[in-house]
């Protein structure tokens, strides 16, 4: 990124860009897929038989079988950082920089890396593939107001996206990313190596202010692993999968270190040293420069956040999330140095950060899942009934599409409101697009608590069959200032999809075991829209080729959820498989103490707010759309974390 102001690439690249052990692990897997192409090649003109290729030696020889520093499992009490250890029988699964789980085979256009689209004029199933923004412009666009969800705060639709980013994250490719080959497919849309531009239909508004295309890299991937039964390109996931705050403290050692404040044998997180929030902790800048948050505001001059996940900063209600999460750390690191005067800072770190991931978990299974599975959260996830260490807890390749069904809940503004929860100041409504990289409204612009109140009062969007992405994101993604272009969410969406080799709608529909619609009569029936059934169909020829993300996403929603049959399957099965294949899961027996148990069920989302800003009045149910003064209570009157039970005996 040059100090000139960065093109939206740039800032896309911001997020994206894969660091430490990530960039390593990709490298050997590009390293790796050019071999085997080259082998290939050469085995193809010199006549030699395919299973001649030695691929074990073409492994080890490219360094495949050491893309982590070997681990030695103890006997901790804590997890590893990097998920390592979880599963004694084979400490690597679920750990971070491994393949994402495939849950069907993947389905590339030459069946082993070229996404479908790639080839012009190339059919799937004898149709022709449709551009990603012609789908996005035809299917997931609207004009007119949007629809708030009059059951759903916005902290609803903001939760799922702090739980996908303690989830699952794949990083851009590396190599054959060279500054030339970028410009190529920035300015000139060139297809080659990692670029897959997504191409504008010709009567697009965006063809006369931003060319031909928006630029779009393919995401990284790493070796495949032995016995080889396939070569198909599997995408990396560079956090660990298991719901362990990792988007606090990192997935990765030294990252994890460098969040840390060391300089105090208090167990503490390192917080912003040069502006505070009335007295409370900002979290540290990220050093990294220049800074695309510097470039959203010159005159203030804030640079980005530094975080456990590198989407810290993408827009402030994300920083906002992180901020409380560090505070409370900090404050449970407090509250137990307190109790256990004895304990060394290391302790400290540990016990914290084992409070605070299993508020995640408890947040997202107690308060969050319900009121998305609705009347099928009992169907997909049953009652805990202990840890299996033979469920495989590896996130799922087609997880990281279904669970982007968020995209559809985002509003296309956001309200800063004050003590009586009326809009705060000049700019009480901020529009979405104005928070991507935006750290200076937090630092200079009123800080973090009338951002929270508009999480707590406002409401998410509701998803509509004919009102599915607003502009914001649809056009204006990572556009925060008007001298720079946007992205297309929707498009990207798909364009990823084709890009992990996701195979189509109805291959889905039957690994759910739900009918697979081959007609017009029969989509529109699963639909209940044949208006929308004609269109997807006009654009795609067949349901078997419709992308899942857009096709899963635009189902009725089923009864008391905010998702349709699809989503809540894949979503429930990967939701079951978090839980029931984690051996540090809160309920499991041995991870903390039955009183320990007993403290963490009065764990809430409105007491970590009362406990970690100047904010008095909280709802009961933060998720639920609540309307001030009436849906609100006093702080004295939200249950605290009771933290005696984590007193050392004999204190």
């Amino acid at each position: 990124m040059s100090s000139k102001a960065p093109s939206t690439q740039q800032l896309s690249e911001y997020l994206k860009h894969a660091k430490g052990r990530t960039r390593t692990a990709i490298r050997i897997g590009q390293v790796w897929e050019e071999c085997l192409k080259r082998l290939r090649q050469k085995a193809i003109s010199t006549n030699v038989t395919g299973p001649s290729l030695d691929l074990t030696t073409l492994s080890s020889e490219v360094g495949c079988d050491v893309p982590a520093p070997v681990v030695t499992c103890d006997n901790s009490p804590y997890r590893t950082i990097t998920g390592d250890c979880n599963n004694r029988r084979s400490p690597a699964l679920g750990a971070a920089n491994r393949a994402l789980a495939r849950w069907l085979p993947a389905e590339y256009e030459d069946g082993l890396a070229l996404p479908f689209g790639w080839t012009p004029g190339k059919t799937r199933n004898g149709f022709r593939i449709p551009l990603a923004r012609e789908v996005s412009n035809q299917i997931a666009s609207y004009l007119s107001e949007d629809v708030l969800d009059q059951n759903r705060s916005l902290l609803f639709m903001l939760w799922g996206q702090i739980v996908d980013h303690d989830l699952d994250f794949s990083p851009d490719t590396e190599m054959g990313s060279s500054e030339y080959s970028k410009e190529q497919c920035d300015k000139y849309c060139i297809q080659g190596d990692n670029c897959f531009p997504i191409m504008f239909p010709e009567d697009d508004p965006k063809v006369k202010t931003q060319g031909k295309c928006m630029p779009f890299f393919r995401a990284g991937f790493v070796c495949p692993a032995p016995p080889y039964q396939t070569l198909a390109r599997e995408q990396i996931n560079a956090l660990t999968s298991f719901l362990d705050a990792s988007l606090v403290y990192g997935p990765e050692p030294s990252l994890a270190r460098s969040l840390r404040n060391l300089s105090s044998p208090l167990g503490l997180m390192a917080v912003n040293q040069e502006v505070w929030d009335h007295g409370l902790a900002f979290l540290p800048f990220d050093n990294k420069k220049p800074s695309p948050c510097k470039f959203i505001n010159t005159t203030a001059n804030v640079p980005c956040f530094q975080g456990g996940d590198s989407r810290t900063s993408e827009h402030t209600l994300l920083s906002s999330s992180h901020t409380l999460f560090v505070r409370e750390h900090n404050r449970l690191a407090g509250e137990l140095k307190r109790l256990n005067p004895q304990w060394d800072g290391e302790k400290l770190y540990q016990e914290a950060r084992k409070i605070l991931g299993a508020f995640m978990q408890i947040i997202t299974f107690r308060d969050y899942l319900p009121i998305l599975l609705g009347v099928e959260m009992q169907k997909w996830i049953p009652p805990y009934r202990g840890y299996n260490e033979s469920v495989d807890p590896r996130i799922s390749n087609v997880f990281t599409f279904a669970f982007r069904f968020g995209h559809m809940e985002v509003p296309s503004s956001i309200f800063r409101l004050d003590e009586n929860y009326q809009p705060w100041g000049p700019e009480a409504e901020l529009p979405m697009h104005t928070l991507f990289f935006n750290t200076w409204r937090m630092v200079q612009d009123g800080g973090n608590d009338p951002l929270v109140r508009g999480l707590l009062a406002r409401k998410s969007k509701l998803v509509k069959q004919n009102k599915m992405m607003t502009g914001e994101l649809r056009n204006k993604l990572f556009q925060p200032t008007q001298k720079i272009h946007g992205f297309d969410l929707a498009a990207i969406n798909i364009q990823r999809g084709r890009d992990h080799g996701m195979p189509g709608y109805n291959s889905w529909r039957g690994f759910c075991d739900l009918l697979q619609p081959r007609t017009l009569e029969e989509l529109g029936a699963v639909l209940k829209n044949k208006m929308l059934a004609k269109k997807f169909l006009d654009l795609y020829g067949t349901p078997d080729n419709i992308d899942i993300w857009i096709g899963a996403t635009a189902e009725p929603l089923i009864e008391r959820g905010r998702v349709g049959p699809l989503l809540a399957c894949l979503l429930g099965k990967q939701f079951q498989k978090i839980r029931d294949g984690d051996r540090f899961w809160w309920e499991n027996p041995g991870v903390f103490t039955e009183k320990q148990r007993d403290s963490l069920k009065k764990v809430s989302f409105s007491r970590l707010v009362c406990d970690n800003t100047h904010i008095t009045k909280v709802p009961l149910n933060p998720f639920q759309a609540n309307s001030y003064p009436q849906d609100f209570v006093d702080c004295s009157s939200i249950e605290k974390l009771d933290l005696s039970p984590w007193a050392s005996v004999g204190n």
